[in-house]
């Protein structure tokens, strides 16, 4: 399992070489790296947008559902932030015990951190 934040999905647009080899080598190991919604929703301008349309083709697309929602909230409150989209890229890496790649780690790490977490940060 592996968790793609908004960096990541930047990344894909941009063609970054190394987020494009870090993905291939997933989906050969039959995994299919997660997006949060909320992440998608940062990102997504409007089609086309073939780069990253071509990289969600081999994503699964995580719901924000209630429980989610409220453990990304308290941990906003935690952590004294009110990026909801990162508390939960951290929350949904906390449940899935999956790494994160991102363009962003410190803001990641200093969310995790606030609620005493560890979290593997992959950076791209």
């Amino acid at each position: 399992m592996i968790i793609y934040d908004a960096g990541a999905l930047i990344a894909a647009e941009r063609n970054v070489r190394p987020l494009w080899a870090l993905h291939d080598a997933a989906l050969r190991r039959d995994v299919s790296p997660l997006v949060p919604a909320g992440v998608l929703a940062q990102v997504w301008r409007g089609g086309p947008q073939v780069d990253l349309s071509r990289l969600l083709a081999g994503c699964t697309v995580t719901p924000m559902d209630e429980s989610l929602a409220r453990a990304a909230g308290t941990l906003c409150g935690q952590a004294r932030t009110s990026d909801v989209v990162d508390a939960s890229v951290v929350v949904l890496a906390r449940v899935m015990a999956a790494p994160v790649v991102t363009g962003d780690a410190a803001d990641l790490q200093a969310l995790a951190g606030a609620a005493g977490w560890p979290i593997t940060l992959h950076e791209i």
